[in-house]
């Protein structure tokens, strides 16, 4: 439906030793990337400790993706799913 707010979510798991760096990189880099685009809403950002990172963020339409980590922070490449709110 046209209007709908867009979640998405992008998880990427990172490599141990590079987590901190990792977080670092997704909080000064990457989430500042779309948090200036227009139809950018909010974001936040989780990290647990099976060394994943997750962002969560929402848009009023045609999410832009986050850029690609350096491949040195991460143990496997990011996943991304768009959502959108049930209503119940």
């Amino acid at each position: 439906m046209s209007g709908d707010v867009i979640v998405r979510m992008w998880e990427v798991r990172g490599e141990a030793a590079k987590l901190a760096d990792l977080i670092s990189w997704v909080c000064d880099t990457a989430v500042p990337r779309i948090e200036v685009e227009p139809l950018h809403i909010s974001s936040e950002v989780f990290s647990s400790t099976d060394n994943r990172v997750v962002v969560i963020s929402k848009w009023r339409s045609s999410p832009i993706p986050l850029p690609d980590p350096p491949k040195e922070l991460v143990a496997r490449a990011p996943h991304v799913w768009d959502f959108t709110q049930v209503d119940r």
